[in-house]
């Protein structure tokens, strides 16, 4: 009786051993697909150059339209993208002297065709942006019509205080940071998606950079907006 249950307590571990090998060979194997499958498009808007790269993920959405303008955004997309398995979309204007800053309406492109798989692939949309209101230079403002997931996110970000505050009220966000628009691209998913607008200060540690050298978005800010992109996927 004991030699029996001692086989059946050693052929349990076999077998836990052998889930927990299978499990971390499939989440790498996931790892490898998703740098496999990183695609990017050569895409004019407006007689402007775009590169944009898709890199896939969860029905979660990180975008940055303005990443040659906004300098953090597209580092900070990457980061959560890689932090949370979310999907990532970022556009970027490499080696323009004088990036072009064209109305995030007018970036919804129809011919983008990343652009559209990245609207029917994710359900929520969480898009960075910068903005440089001297009156708010401490103040994360997050607009878009999901105002739910605007308010879930904000739960994320709590732990940045008392440094930045996170302001979902509509009526104290100005009207060009509200992100309302029908055209805007973090409106078009199935879910709607939050405008994510932060200052200089909480998009690079370095504000007085130097022209070609890369943003470096502080950690604390990565790590409350990983916390509340973690919260909208649990939501679903």
């Amino acid at each position: 009786m004991t030699q029996r249950v001692e086989r059946g307590q050693a052929g349990r571990g076999q077998v836990e051993r052998g889930q927990t090998e299978r499990g971390q060979t499939e989440r790498g194997q996931a790892e490898r697909r998703l740098t496999e499958c990183v695609r990017t498009e050569r895409v004019e808007i407006e007689g402007v150059a775009f590169l944009v790269t898709l890199t896939p993920g969860s029905r979660i959405g990180l975008l940055a339209l303005h990443a040659a303008n906004e300098g953090g955004t597209a580092e900070l997309a990457e980061s959560l993208a890689a932090r949370c398995g979310a999907t990532s979309l970022v556009f970027s204007q490499p080696g323009a002297r004088r990036p072009v800053h064209i109305p995030s309406p007018r970036m919804a492109a129809d011919h983008c065709a990343l652009l559209r798989d990245f609207l029917c692939h994710v359900s929520v949309t969480v898009s960075l942006h910068g903005h440089l209101r001297a009156a708010a230079p401490r103040t994360v403002f997050l607009g878009g019509g999901n105002r739910s997931a605007a308010r879930l996110l904000a739960f994320g970000l709590r732990a940045l205080r008392p440094e930045f505050e996170a302001v979902t009220d509509l009526a104290k966000i100005p009207r060009a940071l509200r992100g309302l628009h029908a055209r805007y691209p973090v409106n078009l998913t199935r879910g709607g998606g939050v405008q994510v607008e932060l200052p200089l200060l909480a998009r690079t540690r370095r504000p007085g950079r130097r022209a070609g050298e890369p943003d470096t978005p502080p950690e604390p800010v990565v790590d409350a907006l990983a916390e509340g992109v973690r919260l909208l996927s649990r939501r679903g």
